[in-house]
């Protein structure tokens, strides 16, 4: 007698998530980044604004899957989620990244979004996200310091340019809270736009105490792997997204604080060209230090290529905000190419991402 036997379909085991760490909010900011400044750009060519709307609702769903993946991490896996924070100093530091996801799909949501879902709607969500994302923001930048002076060990002639990611978040709530104030009742408006000037200097005169730090790290231990070598691209995200609050806070000066209008638009003007000025400076310095990477030292794929794309973002968002205030060509020229490299970035590495998760190089396959 002969039996058939029927073979069961191969059930994929679950994805192990002990690893998973907040550093892939860098996938969120990136794309969500992609997004916002497609539409900030001062030229328009067929197709920008459906092509933003697509990145940004991928965007909103990268966040939210992200977050249910983080849940349950959090509720699996709390062990390894307390040393990420406590024990792990070059974990801890991408605490920043979460804030500034949830602070940059809000306000895709509102600049892109609203053409989608409602204005009513995506003011509401932009408002829910950048409340929680500012109260994490500031949470982080005071927290991960604290943990570094009190519990971590590190040694500043190690440093390396991740140490920026949590004081750089305030700066990120800074330049998107003013987006919200004409959908705010007139007497809670001064109080967003005083607000954001705060978070601007808390986070700028924090980059200015750790900046100097991470340079000199930089010199005397060089970057402790070639992996890292794309965090050079991280010091570009505070030059560039401190002109960008600077600039959206002058706008918002002409109708909150209209004495203060013409001096917030020469701080716009005079910081803003000079932050950008060093900001390509340094480009070319991470650009070429990662061109030697890939070319000499075949650098690997990881997810420190997303830092290709946030930074960039922010000063293609800063250099749009220059072209805007001065009607200076060169600007508006400055923040396409920057967007195209941007694009490159993003499309890279978007791209490998998805690449190393089938392949199981990001996320094990749990047995």
């Amino acid at each position: 007698m002969v039996t058939l036997a029927l073979s069961r379909p191969a059930v994929r085991p679950p994805l192990d998530l002990s690893g998973l760490g907040p550093n892939w909010y860098a996938a969120v900011m990136g794309t969500a980044i992609t997004a916002n400044a497609a539409l900030a750009l001062p030229y328009r060519v067929p197709g920008q604004e459906v092509f933003a709307q697509l990145v940004w609702a991928l965007s909103v769903a990268l966040l939210a899957a992200l977050v249910a993946a983080r849940l349950v991490h959090l509720s699996r896996h709390r062990d390894a989620a307390r040393a990420q924070l406590l024990d792990e100093p070059g974990t801890a530091v991408f605490y920043g990244c979460p804030p500034m996801a949830l602070l940059a799909v809000g306000y895709g949501t509102l600049a892109v979004g609203a053409r989608v879902i409602g204005t009513g709607p995506a003011v509401a969500l932009d408002a829910a996200l950048w409340t929680v994302g500012t109260l994490y923001a500031v949470l982080v930048a005071a927290g991960i310091p604290y943990l570094m002076v009190t519990r971590h060990r590190v040694d500043a002639l190690r440093a390396n340019p991740t140490w920026l990611l949590p004081v750089v978040a305030p700066m990120v709530s800074a330049a998107l809270g003013p987006a919200l104030l004409p959908h705010l009742p007139a007497g809670l408006r001064p109080a967003l736009f005083y607000g954001c000037y705060a978070l601007f200097g808390a986070s700028l005169l924090a980059t200015l105490v750790v900046l100097p730090v991470v340079f000199a790290g930089l010199v005397h231990s060089k970057l402790p792997a070639v992996l890292l070598t794309p965090s050079l691209f991280l010091v570009l995200g505070p030059l560039g997204q401190s002109t960008t609050a600077v600039n959206q806070l002058a706008d918002a000066a002409r109708g909150t604080a209209p004495a203060l209008a013409p001096a917030a638009l020469g701080l716009a003007l005079l910081y803003g060209t000079a932050a950008i000025g060093f900001a390509v400076l340094w480009l070319l310095v991470a650009g070429t230090a990662n061109l030697r990477a890939l070319v000499r030292q075949r650098m690997p794929f990881g997810l420190t290529w997303w830092a290709f794309t946030f930074p960039l973002g922010t000063c293609v968002t800063g250099a749009a905000g220059l072209a805007r205030h001065t009607g200076f060509a060169g600007f508006g020229v400055l923040a396409a190419a920057l967007y195209v490299l941007l694009l490159t970035g993003w499309a890279v590495a978007g791209t490998r991402t998805v690449s190393a998760v089938r392949a199981g190089r990001l996320l094990r396959a749990a047995a």
